[in-house]
């Protein structure tokens, strides 16, 4: 992807780079088939709502895109901390992992307030 002027989306998009690499690696390594897909779905998820969102064609489309994209880093957060706990996934990894979650969702939690306020 290239790089743009949109902090988020180039966040997001990076994070699903490592999310799809995480994947790979736990099948390969690991035979891990079932949690490691509903975190690649999960993880890849937020980027694609965040470009959905960057397309919408009115602030509520804008704001239902982005409150579906937080929603899937809350999701994609259980995912690795159910990997993690369940020793599929190395805690330094997951803690990495899970802080660039909370980080998009802080971001996107922001422009939720933000949109909300503003209709």
């Amino acid at each position: 992807m290239a790089k743009n002027n949109n902090p988020l989306a180039s966040k997001s998009y990076d994070f699903a780079v490592k999310i799809v690499l995480l994947y790979k690696e736990m099948i390969s390594l690991n035979k891990e088939y079932v949690l490691s897909k509903q975190l690649l779905r999960a993880g890849t998820s937020i980027g694609a709502n965040i470009s959905e969102a960057n397309g919408a064609i009115s602030k509520a489309d804008f704001s239902a895109k982005i409150s579906i994209a937080y929603k899937e880093s809350l999701e994609t957060k259980y995912w690795i901390s159910l990997l993690k706990d369940s020793n599929y996934l190395d805690s330094q990894k997951a803690e990495q992992l899970i802080e660039q979650a909370d980080e998009l969702s802080k971001i996107m939690f922001s422009i939720l307030k933000t949109t909300r306020i503003n209709n």
